[in-house]
């Protein structure tokens, strides 16, 4: 199986994208030995040891690692037990990843933003901010160059509510921050 590697603007975070999907929907963060406890997977990866969390979607494992430790190091060691788990035809959640509570979301949320939209925001100069999530709407501000950007709403509405929609079908709309109803 083929896994393509690719960087982000965080110089600890890298997308890793394996041919096969790795679970069948949602996106799920694990950053600690509970959260740990409902994947396999990303408990194989902590257990290489310079990891702080693990997002895993349908089509993506993003990793985020420790300051201290080397991705010369780490993927070769990712991508093994990438394809180890793919090899035992494991459930990469145990448990399903549809809590319906908005801290959970709002992870769900964050770890999504900082694998996919942040880093393509930030190389234009600007960012995003997640302000809250209530029944179904996503409240962001687009900051930095794209806070003043007259395609801000476009890249709002075609960029950012598509992708959140993709992996988490809580979210119904996504609308800028102080946006009259």
């Amino acid at each position: 199986m083929l896994i393509n590697v690719q960087t982000t603007n965080d110089e600890n975070i890298r997308n890793f994208y394996p041919e096969e999907k790795i679970c069948r929907t949602g996106t799920s963060e694990y950053a600690d030995a509970k959260s740990l406890r409902r994947s396999p997977l990303a408990e194989a990866i902590f257990d290489i040891g310079g990891i702080e969390s693990v997002l895993i979607s349908a089509d993506m494992i993003s990793v985020k690692k420790n300051k201290e430790a080397s991705w010369e190091d780490l993927a070769p060691q990712i991508m093994a037990e990438i394809l180890d788990f793919a090899a035992t035809g494991e459930a990469a959640v145990l448990e399903p990843a549809d809590e319906n509570n908005n801290e959970t979301l709002m992870k769900k949320i964050s770890g999504l933003v900082a694998a996919r939209i942040r880093p393509a925001l930030n190389r234009d100069g600007g960012d995003i901010e997640l302000k809250g999530f209530d029944n179904g709407v996503l409240w962001v501000e687009l900051t930095g160059k794209c806070a003043g950007c007259p395609y801000a709403m476009r890249t709002l509405k075609d960029g950012v509510e598509k992708i959140l929609k993709n992996y988490i079908p809580e979210i119904i709309e996504v609308k800028p921050f102080g946006a009259k109803e």
